[in-house]
């Protein structure tokens, strides 16, 4: 993104009236029930998820349902390890569910009987399952006890993560736990509701190696440690002092300069903190409410330079705190690379700048807002898993999965995209401290169907890890000294700062953890590949920002090698706020940022860019093909953002993809149309190539954006190229001429019409 373009644009954004087209059931023949099993489960007060498992895969699932015999439903399924899931919300104790399912089988569809379940209240509900010992970290094989307080219920359980039915193992015994591995289960009983799911993940072995470390690290001296006993004089100059030095976009855009600001539990009276470059805010409670901050994080156009737009608001986070806004709302005005993540904010939020200037292309996940939300001048936003007062606003693609208190799917008048539940999710890992002092990393569990914060009924699901088996990598660590520490079966926390490095780091170990704060960054100096992880379950990667080497890199992250082919949907590598660039501060160069070839794999908020203003940009300077290559199966994005890339933005090989929000901007300095040219003779390199050979994606709410500024006579063909196939469905995209350098033909294969003047979208609600 570059203010040079975007303040420009026009503030009155005409969007056509169009609506998402509603999933419907279609006639088929009638089902065989050997064909399939089915079940209800409630998910609380208010939540049943009906499930689906045919005996042979489908290429499609859907079910129809009444609730008390009114509004019916039809709605396509989610896929999840071959049981097809949907939860029904705004239930209330006796409600009956009336439901029927239609599905595919080797071509023809078919249609089940109709089933009827009836949603009981919490006080008949089965006690969820406990587990002795109980999830986390453990040098040997375990043997797991698993129990209700229902006397005369039954335990039905999974051992690969996915979510037990009523057809599930039933529990007769210890379950032996050789390796790593996730254990769901839930308790059954004739007359009472399900129990919730229970959920422990078991690490197994993988940190035995690793030599002890400090429980209460030394951090460095780019980590700032706050306590309530500190005076808010003190707090408050020290955070002064680190915003004025990552304050002015002119000067800190790409500064080394790295910060983290870190609160210990407790309540904070009078402070505010303005987040500036390459800064990290997070509480070091367990859970959000253990840090309460009267007063404001804020992020704003700050300079005059910024001209009243928050469009390079880029590379700055905040993270596991509560705040009570000084004047009723807090102010998160920012571009990519800034997650909101895990906050309690106890008022309003407003993602736009105190002058109403534009902002662009934010996340939020694992949060609760007790007012409004605005996103007014913001022009596209993703929020995953969080609570909503109420939301105002919407300019061109504002997307929502497990959302309460989202706007209802109006896309594209208002430009609104809302999913009821994220498929597949897991919460960061993060550093907090326990009752005894010491620091620990939390590892959240995983989640299907989520809606709603993780911690909107107390603590967050997961396990604890001591900072014990952490190697606490601090400036001025080698690649050599990183990957013994990896060797050893550490785990790793990145302090702030820049790393260069000279060898590839290598990622052999599962359930290993790699953690940073304050924006580290990741410099491949001699055309290595910046990190590479083997195919292998459980390994999160959080908060690193890698920065391309002069010389040019195959890849900057590589995740399984070419050929993976083991299956991870228990316990999927995470890819959480791991950003890409390539230039800006010097002529970085690299042919791909991110392959993805494991399966399973979760990308949950990545933004790759080659720059567009800074040094060392140029077309022939900071080159790069490819911004993400996913050849894994069952690969699922959420909040993608890929920018500027002198070919395909984003290419999908892998079957079974998902991705949930989309932004992207074609690249800007295209020297001509000759000498951008796809393999197929078509004008340009779309922006989200879905391979040829591919049989099954989906993907909700998407916008690519041409400014062709070197030479706007440069057409791109088409912004999305996917199979003429069924069963890949592309929902809410749209396309934008910024201020009409350049155009793009299509929005998808051959539909959608040209971009036109005025910086308009053009919109596509449904594809096929």
């Amino acid at each position: 993104m570059s203010t040079k373009i975007r303040q420009r644009r026009r503030a009155g954004v005409i969007l056509l009236v169009a609506s998402l087209l509603a999933l419907t059931g279609f006639g088929g023949t009638a089902a065989a029930e050997a064909d399939y099993t089915q079940s209800v489960v409630s998910l609380g007060a208010t939540q049943a998820q009906i499930s689906f498992t045919p005996t042979t895969p489908a290429l499609y699932v859907d079910v129809h349902y009444l609730v008390n015999g009114a509004n019916q439903q039809n709605v396509r399924m989610v896929n999840g390890s071959g049981t097809w899931r949907h939860t029904v919300g705004s239930l209330s104790s006796g409600n009956v569910l009336d439901y029927w399912f239609t599905y595919e089988k080797n071509g023809p569809q078919y249609d089940t009987p109709h089933y009827s379940y009836t949603h009981g209240n919490t006080a008949s509900q089965v006690a969820t399952p406990t587990f002795s010992p109980p999830g986390g970290s453990y040098t040997s094989a375990q043997s797991v006890t698993l129990s209700t307080a229902t006397a005369g219920s039954t335990i039905r359980y999974t051992v690969d993560g996915s979510t037990p039915t009523a057809s599930s193992p039933q529990y007769t015994g210890p379950i032996s736990v050789p390796s790593s591995r996730t254990i769901n289960a839930i308790g059954i009983k004739s007359g009472f509701t399900t129990s919730a799911v229970a959920s422990a993940t078991y690490t197994i072995g993988t940190s035995a190696g690793c030599p002890t470390q400090p429980e209460v690290p030394n951090f460095g001296s780019n980590v700032r440690i706050f306590d309530p006993g500190m005076s808010a004089t003190a707090i408050q100059s020290q955070l002064d002092a680190d915003f004025n030095q990552q304050k002015d976009t002119l000067t800190a855009q790409f500064t080394e300069r790295r910060y983290a600001h870190l609160f210990k539990p407790g309540t904070y009276n009078g402070i505010h903190d303005d987040v500036g470059y390459y800064t990290s805010v997070a509480g070091l409670g367990q859970n959000p409410g253990d840090v309460v901050i009267n007063g404001d994080v804020t992020v704003d156009a700050f300079n005059e330079s910024d001209h009243g737009v928050a469009l390079q608001n880029f590379w700055r986070s905040t993270e596991n705190l509560a705040v009570v806004p000084s004047s009723g709302a807090t102010r998160w005005a920012v571009a990519q690379a800034a997650p909101f993540r895990r906050m309690d904010i106890r008022g309003g939020l407003n993602l736009f700048p105190a002058s109403y200037g534009f902002a662009s292309g934010g996340y939020t996940a694992d949060s609760k807002v007790s007012g409004k939300t605005a996103s007014i001048s913001q022009q596209q936003w993703y929020t995953r898993d969080s609570n909503y007062g109420s939301w105002e606003g919407g300019v061109w693609n504002m997307v929502f999965s497990g959302t309460n208190g989202a706007p209802a799917n109006t896309f594209p008048n208002p430009p609104e995209t809302t999913l009821g539940t994220t498929p597949v999710s897991r919460d960061v890992p993060y550093l907090y401290l326990d009752g005894a002092g010491k620091y620990r990393v939390f590892l959240p569990s995983l989640r299907t169907n989520a809606s709603g914060p993780s911690w909107a009924n107390g603590s967050t699901p997961g396990t604890s890890q001591s900072m014990s088996t952490f190697y606490v990598v601090k400036p001025g660590d080698s690649a050599s000294t990183i990957n013994t520490a990896l060797s050893q079966g550490c785990n790793l926390f990145f302090t702030p700062g820049v790393y260069h490095l000279n060898q590839t780091l290598n990622v052999t170990k599962a359930n290993t953890t790699i953690l940073g704060i304050g924006y580290p960054t990741l410099v491949p100096d001699n055309g290595v590949n910046a990190m590479q992880v083997a195919d292998v379950d459980g390994v999160r990667l959080k908060g690193l920002l890698f920065d391309a080497g002069t010389t040019n890199s195959q890849s900057l992250l590589t995740v399984g090698p070419s050929g993976s082919s083991a299956g991870h949907g228990g316990n999927p590598t995470t890819l959480q706020d791991v950003f890409f660039r390539i230039g800006g501060q010097f002529a970085g160069k690299a042919t791909n940022s991110l392959i993805v070839n494991s399966n399973d794999v979760i990308i949950d908020h990545i933004w790759a860019w080659r720059a567009d203003h800074g040094s060392g940009v140029g077309w022939t300077s900071n080159t790069a093909d490819t911004g993400l290559l996913v050849n894994g199966n069952n690969v699922l994005a959420t909040g993608l953002f890929v920018e500027h890339y002198q070919k395909y933005q984003v290419i999908w090989n892998g079957q079974n993809g998902r991705t949930i929000f989309f932004q992207n901007e074609i690249p800007y300095d295209v020297p001509n149309q000759a000498g951008w040219m796809a393999p197929n003779g078509r004008n340009g390199y779309a922006a989200y190539k879905v391979g040829d050979n591919v049989t099954s994606h989906e993907a909700w709410g998407l916008g690519s954006y041409c400014f062709f500024d070197t030479n706007p006579a440069v057409n791109l063909y088409h912004a999305f190229e996917v199979p003429n196939r069924s069963t890949v469905r592309f929902h809410n995209l749209l396309t934008v001429s910024l201020n009409y350098k350049g155009t793009i033909t299509h929005v998808i294969n051959d539909t959608g019409a040209v971009t036109p003047t005025g910086t308009v979208p053009v919109n596509v609600v449904s594809y096929p």
